[in-house]
């Protein structure tokens, strides 16, 4: 089983970070302007950065993956423990893609696109760019070896 970089957990806990802050920028103007709004409640603010932060980091102890003889295997969540196995022959194409916090941090992550329902994509975050090349090219050329097999 793969396991993602541990740079991961900084772009996750920087959305955490970005979350509380719009949080905590809201709950201060409406402390300031609502004169029913307690002041203590923009600490809430900071119990979203904390749950944020701890959330990042057992995340990144659940994500796990593997490439498979006939398929991509994914194991992660937290609260709810989710596996997901996608077979070669349901794989449509497969990207690379950085957001701007990811290039900061040295990352990327791999999107599968598959056959079938809405949301039935997945995604490999926490990747070097390398690595995350390395992986795309991979599951294309076996996605194309797998359509031969499975031709009529």
């Amino acid at each position: 089983m793969n396991r993602l970089n541990p740079r991961v957990r900084l772009v996750w806990a920087a959305r955490s970070v970005v979350s509380a802050a719009v949080l905590g920028t809201i709950l201060a103007l409406a402390a300031r302007f609502l004169p029913f709004v307690p002041r203590e409640v923009v600490a809430l603010a900071g119990v979203v950065l904390l749950l944020g932060v701890v959330h990042a980091l057992l995340r990144y102890r659940s994500w796990r993956y593997e490439v498979r003889d006939d398929s991509i295997y994914l194991e992660r969540g937290v609260l709810t423990r989710v596996r997901t196995v996608v077979p070669f022959v349901r794989i449509q194409h497969v990207d690379s893609s950085r957001s701007p916090v990811e290039r900061a941090v040295g990352l990327g992550r791999v999107v599968v696109y598959t056959a079938g329902s809405r949301g039935a994509d997945v995604t490999v975050p926490g990747l070097t760019p390398t690595a995350a090349d390395d992986l795309r090219e991979r599951l294309k050329r076996l996605a194309i070896r797998a359509e031969g097999d499975d031709a009529v």
